[in-house]
């Protein structure tokens, strides 16, 4: 108990101590946990920890990172990806093992030792660079969600990976490769059980049968079976209950993965996509999401700790040449691609730079390898430093990213993101549907709002049709403040991210109270907590067009447009008040039916108010004047 607890408080200390400071410097969180693991290095060293071991532990962290991306996207958002995942993916893995084979092959190694190293090489890590995009706000771009495509199709290449390569095994190497009972025991890669599996043995249509089956179960099971199961913890109203069900959920998955021979980083992204649209989507995130960092950093801070520096100081020339080397490769070949899929500017290099190291399923891959006697062990080991590297030197490229490409893709785009107009008095954040048709609107009663959006793509075509707009991120303070924001007399709020909507709102509110804030609500949920963040004029996303459309409806059943306008308007009034009456009932980051308090005073409120509203409706409807109510509750 006493090894247990000195270990853990040594992890806490160094983590605790060393983000902050990192963080405070612009170096990242990530880059603070591997200079954490490397700094407690030798007193792990001095305890006899088995640092691998803890790695495959933490390496859950990033089965649960998946978990959590797939919720945010639905399936049909998925299906729209798929030109990226086969082109981008599919090109980046593809070229880069036989890129990457073909270099070892010139530098002396046999054909199957080379496209090993190849494969192995192909990949780059999940957990650095999503964990990186998300932290800088990056993951919306263009160049994010081109990286997000690669590490997906990465994660599901990893399946034909460890089929594939005991095909490679070499006859000199079989007598003295170790026990094939290590191999792919990692919870990322999810190659072997720890001793049990379900597909051992079988014939090879068996073993797909299984597969599909597992695969079948994880969908059916996520539509069908979470919401009654869920339910029924409620019911107990304990809240460590849920946040245990949801742990449970998605470490039963990642085992039935394991079991039949999956990623369980694959099989939890699976399951993610499929609760996408449930109800309970928002409250399984936030239970998880504390577990998925806690776990991340301890698995950054064990990437830090495994360095052999012994063997890194008796080969640091090969090592450093190696590790640079494969980062240039990379890049290469990604900036190769992002020019095909036209990916311009910083999104291009946020692109090639974030994606140039290895991944941490290269030390799955690797013991997998030793253990098949596909590559020998002094290779390996030399190939381990070379992957550690190169993701110890990952935070550093998105600073690069940060302070040089970033900057000079934006000159190349012409576009004017670091100098703004001065003394914008209009600031519109987005320029999708709705913050394109806001700023028509302004426009063409002869204002010139500052319109920001952070799709290159997008100000790309619009910048054909001559509108004139600015790249960056409306959420970024610093961007903001060149903007303008504390001479602007209102910012307009049009971005597709409930979570920065409610930040920027926050952060404006707080910060410039002067502003006039107009934001875009997701939903009636969402307005309450805009609400609570001190905007007080909000426009849920669809409701005026429900609205119209009710319209459209009153008068296909004869009703005249000027009497259906006064029903609509009477409907309105009545929601806006009803909403007013409940608004201090909210409480942000809680879900309205779990609130006691909120459904109590809907409760207590909607059969009065409802049979008012239908009679002050049938009033206008009759040809009388329009009740007038006061609008504050």
């Amino acid at each position: 108990m006493t090894d247990f607890l000195l270990l853990a408080f040594t992890f806490l200390v160094a983590g605790v101590a060393a983000v902050p400071i990192a963080s405070k410097l612009g170096l990242g969180s990530v880059l603070g946990y591997l200079i954490a693991g490397i700094a407690i290095s030798p007193v792990l060293a001095i305890l006899g920890v088995d640092v691998i071991a803890i790695q495959h532990f933490a390496e859950f962290g990033v089965v649960m990172m998946l978990f959590l991306v797939g919720l945010e996207l639905e399936p049909k958002v998925l299906w729209q990806m798929r030109a990226r995942l086969l082109g981008l993916g599919g090109g980046q893995v593809g070229l880069t093992t036989v890129a990457v084979a073909a270099v070892a092959f010139l530098m002396g190694q046999p054909f199957n030792v080379a496209l090993a190293i190849g494969l192995v090489l192909a990949l780059s890590s999940t957990a650095i660079v999503l964990q990186t995009l998300n932290e800088k706000g990056l993951m919306k771009s263009d160049g994010g969600q081109s990286s997000f495509s690669v590490l997906l199709t990465q994660d599901i290449a990893v399946i034909p990976m460890l089929a594939f390569i005991p095909l490679l095994a070499m006859p000199d190497l079989v007598n003295m490769a170790p026990g094939l009972e290590g191999a792919g025991s990692s919870g990322h890669a999810g190659g072997d059980s720890g001793g049990f599996s379900l597909v051992a043995g079988l014939p090879g249509w068996q073993v797909t049968l299984i597969t599909l089956g597992a695969i079948a179960f994880v969908v059916v099971g996520g539509i069908s079976l979470t919401s009654p199961i869920f339910r029924f913890i409620s019911a107990a109203n304990l809240r460590e209950l849920f946040t245990a069900a949801a742990l449970m959920m998605v470490v039963g998955i990642a085992l039935l993965m394991t079991l039949v021979g999956l990623s369980p980083a694959l099989g939890t992204f699976l399951a993610g996509v499929v609760l996408a649209n449930s109800e309970y989507r928002h409250e399984l995130e936030s239970d998880i999401d504390p577990f998925k960092g806690l776990l991340l950093g301890l698995f950054f801070m064990t990437v830090g700790a495994g360095i052999n520096f012994g063997l890194l100081f008796d080969n640091i020339l090969t090592i450093l040449a190696l590790t640079l080397g494969l980062i240039a490769l990379k890049a290469a070949i990604l900036l190769l691609l992002a020019r095909l899929f036209k990916l311009e500017g910083g999104d291009k290099w946020l692109f090639a730079l974030g994606l140039a190291q290895a991944g941490e399923f290269g030390f799955v891959l690797l013991s997998f390898t030793v253990a098949n006697a596909v590559i020998p062990a002094a290779i390996a080991d030399q190939l381990l430093l070379v992957v550690a590297l190169s993701m110890l030197l990952t935070p550093a490229l998105f600073i690069l990213y940060d302070r040089v490409f970033a900057a000079m893709g934006v000159e190349d785009q012409e576009r004017e993101a670091d100098e703004m107009p001065d003394g914008a008095k209009i600031i519109i954040a987005g320029a999708g549907r709705i913050g394109g048709l806001v700023n028509r609107i302004a426009e063409a009663a002869g204002y010139q709002p500052t319109v920001i959006d952070y799709s290159s793509k997008r100000l790309e075509i619009l910048k054909k049709f001559g509108v004139k707009h600015y790249y960056g991120d409306a959420t970024r303070p610093d961007l903001l403040h060149a903007a303008g924001i504390q001479e602007a007399k209102v910012l307009v709020i049009a971005i597709d991210d409930r979570e920065k909507i409610s930040e920027l709102t926050h952060y404006v509110s707080k910060n410039y109270p002067h502003v006039h804030i107009v934001a875009r609500a997701v939903d009636r949920d969402h307005v309450y907590d805009l609400w609570a963040h001190g905007s007080r004029d909000i426009i849920r996303e669809t409701y005026d067009s429900s609205l119209r459309m009710g319209r459209s409806l009153f008068e296909a059943l004869g009703i005249d447009r000027p009497i259906a306008e006064e029903m609509l308007e009477v409907f309105n009034e009545t929601d806006r008040r009803a909403m007013l009456a409940v608004a201090d009932a909210h409480k942000v980051g809680v879900a309205s039916h779990e609130n006691d308090e909120y459904v109590e005073r809907v409760r207590s409120m909607v059969d009065e108010w409802q049979s008012q509203l239908q009679a002050d409706i049938e009033v206008v409807r009759q040809g009388g004047p329009r009740p007038y109510r006061s609008s504050d509750g």
